[in-house]
């Protein structure tokens, strides 16, 4: 039980399985349908639901989260095999970073544990996150959550030379799925690739000054955005 990464790390694990040879071909994501009753009272205890009933990560109103329903499903191969098999691709797992944060809480998550996994990722994957064109983030619309994973994201951006990096949360759309959070996320991610576009995140209207976004490369966008890849030959 991953929390809201659980989804992520079935990702992972069936990862491991294609990479050892166990499995040729693996269904994995994740599904959500909580008890109202447990989410809506527990959510409230914790004060994290949003009072305006608006998920609305990132922007100045943000005042909580929304719980959500659903399920997210994607079929995994190997590269190879799946080019051999002539099957639509519509996107490519480069690597995994997961970590424990330690020192953090439900609502209060900690930023070396974020930057940890991000890192790892990214080694796996051998890029340099001056490459990373789009961020899909957790963005639950609690403001001191959001706060900590834009650190995040600003930590391992400095020092490169990024000039442009959006970055934005489905949450936004279809509220918290909890256990099928990050397969939401992922499946957002691959229609972006799928449609060659940089989405906006819903609800984005006045910036929080007090993410300093503007002294970053970070950007939030209000509407869609072509997406084309910032170098000609390179991967989006």
């Amino acid at each position: 039980d991953a929390a809201c990464a659980s989804s992520l790390y079935a990702i992972k694990l069936a990862c491991e399985e294609l990479i050892s040879g166990r499995a040729d071909a693996v269904l994995t994501g994740g599904a959500s349908r909580p008890s109202s009753q447990f989410t809506q009272m527990g959510f409230s205890q914790l004060r994290a639901l949003s009072k305006s009933g608006v998920c609305r990560p990132f922007d100045k109103r943000a005042d909580g989260l929304l719980v959500g329903e659903g399920a997210g499903m994607f079929m995994l191969k190997r590269l190879d095999d799946a080019i051999a098999s002539n099957d639509k691709i519509y996107g490519i797992i480069r690597g995994i970073g997961l970590s424990n944060d330690v020192g953090g809480s439900l609502l209060a998550p900690d930023k070396e544990g974020q930057v940890r996994a991000m890192r790892a990722a990214y080694a796996q994957a051998h890029w340099s996150p001056a490459d990373i064109q789009l961020i899909e983030c957790h963005g639950t619309g609690t403001p001191k959550g959001d706060a900590v994973e834009v650190s995040s994201i600003k930590e391992i951006l400095q020092g490169t030379d990024s000039k442009e990096c959006v970055i934005g949360s489905v949450k936004s759309n279809v509220g918290h799925l909890l256990t099928g959070a990050g397969a939401a996320g992922l499946m957002k991610l691959v229609f972006a690739l799928k449609n060659k576009q940089l989405p906006p995140t819903a609800g984005y209207e006045i910036p929080d000054e007090k993410l300093e976004l503007e002294k970053s490369p970070i950007k939030i966008l209000q509407k869609p955005k072509d997406w084309e890849p910032a170098k000609v030959g390179e991967p989006r």
